[in-house]
């Protein structure tokens, strides 16, 4: 029931550029296994082997921490509409902070975003789909405000002092490279 393929085909792009949320996947070489999910409009794919995600501010920073140490990255989307499907993204990821040159050429891909922490580039080395027959059928309401609104309120000052207080270590203590 699932089928692998070298790269992203036009019907699969549509079908990412339609979800509210996704799911990214790390781990380090030892320690646990990270499993985030994300949403808004912080996901964008290039081309049929590369993506950008924006990465947000939030109560860890267990992405950055994994991918120091090991580079390997899963995202995947489920549907939870009409059609079922599972599409998983298998490759490896570099990380992208505010501080770097690269920055300035990838943040436009967004919507400007108070507490933009780091965008990750992804390399996709494999494409996997399967049926999602037992995922739940749901309906989307809206997007949370809540982090944003946060964000907004705490400002650039308040969102590098946060970092700084509770985004510099992962929960296995491996550093995030958030501040420098």
């Amino acid at each position: 029931m699932s089928s692998q393929y070298s790269e992203l085909d036009d019907k699969q792009i549509a079908f990412i550029a339609a979800q509210h949320l996704f799911f990214v996947g790390t781990a380090a070489e030892s320690g646990r296994v990270n499993l985030s999910p994300k949403g808004r409009d912080s996901l964008k794919v290039l081309g049929p082997n590369k993506l950008l995600w924006l990465n947000l501010t939030g109560s860890g920073n267990e992405t950055a921490a994994h991918l120091q140490r090991v580079n390997r990255m899963t995202v995947m989307f489920c549907s939870y509409d009409k059609q079922p499907l599972i599409l998983r993204l298998y490759g490896t990821a570099k990380t992208i902070h505010p501080r770097d040159a690269q920055w300035q050429d990838m943040i436009g891909q967004f919507p400007e975003t108070t507490g933009a922490r780091q965008i990750y580039e992804m390399e996709i080395e494999m494409v996997q789909t399967s049926c999602g027959f037992a995922v739940p059928h749901m309906d989307f309401i809206s997007e949370r405000d809540t982090l944003k609104n946060w964000a907004t309120k705490q400002g650039p000052t308040g969102i590098e002092a946060y970092w700084k207080k509770k985004n510099q270590t992962s929960l296995d203590g491996f550093e995030t490279g958030v501040i420098q």
